[in-house]
């Protein structure tokens, strides 16, 4: 059976990894400068930096539109057996509703909100991509991933809240004082919605090995991957982070670089670990 997996931009793999598992991935827009553009097409994180730090205005972000989507499924259904694409999780994007109105025209397409964001949606992606591979049915591979979006551990520290505070999610006085504190907040992810965890204090590098236990220790983790995503951090930093996450056992550690979509609401210097529990 032929399956072919798409997803939408925000899941974060690297390219190594798309053309790896031949993921067809399907951009969202940012517009800044008075143009919009696709994301990881024509705009990258440092367009989404560079843009920010000359203009201090904040880009916007829009959700793949029906008309992109109808492209795409009426590309796709006719080659394969089944189409299935994994969106950001609909309580960040309306990717999910759009892909839906777009694939009642289709049978043997289908739509698959993850919950999640960046690698969060990136390793359902990945198991949905290796089960395609094994031959697995679309049923099966469906029943599988409804079991694995609870399990999807997905936190990120911030270096600043500016990029936050730009965006309308914190005030600019809870910035300020973050920052000012040194105070660098973990966002966790439960049931697809964003909150704020423990706050860590000190240097962005100098936190991250504690944030690393703090999300490993005591929890029944599966060790076949994890995936630590930044956005523009020395490589130094992420390099530091992987020592950490081996003492854990873990057989694949995957590095990758958040998109400009991502980076539009956290900004350079943000890092995550995001795994599947047991």
């Amino acid at each position: 059976m032929s399956i072919k997996i798409t997803a939408t931009s925000t899941c974060d793999l690297s390219p190594e990894l798309v053309e790896r598992y031949q993921i067809t991935i399907v951009p969202l827009y940012v517009s800044f400068g008075g143009k919009t553009c696709r994301d990881g097409v024509e705009a990258g994180p440092e367009d989404i930096f560079r843009h920010v730090e000359g203009s201090g205005e904040l880009p916007s972000t829009a959700a793949v539109n029906i008309a992109d989507y109808q492209a795409l499924f009426e590309e796709l259904s006719p080659r394969h057996d089944a189409v299935l694409h994994i969106t950001i999780g609909s309580e960040f994007s309306c990717c999910y509703q759009n892909a839906l109105v777009a694939a009642e025209d289709y049978s043997n397409v289908y739509v698959l909100d993850s919950q999640n964001l960046t690698t969060g949606q990136g390793l359902l992606v990945l198991e949905a991509a290796e089960a395609a591979q094994r031959g697995e049915s679309i049923q099966d591979i469906l029943a599988m991933l409804d079991s694995l979006i609870p399990k999807v551990d997905t936190t990120f520290v911030v270096d600043k809240l500016d990029y936050l505070a730009k965006g309308g999610r914190c005030s600019s006085v809870v910035a300020l004082g973050a920052n000012l504190l040194k105070l660098k907040p973990c966002i966790n992810l439960v049931d697809g919605r964003m909150s704020v965890g423990k706050k860590y204090r000190g240097a962005f590098d100098k936190v991250l090995p504690d944030y690393v236990r703090d999300q490993l220790d005591g929890k029944d983790v599966r060790t076949n991957r994890i995936v630590i995503v930044h956005t523009r951090c020395d490589p130094a930093i992420p390099a530091a982070v992987e020592q950490v996450v081996r003492e854990y056992g873990f057989q694949e550690v995957i590095h990758t670089v958040a998109g400009s979509t991502i980076s539009c609401h956290c900004g350079p210097n943000t890092l995550g670990i995001l795994f599947l529990r047991k």
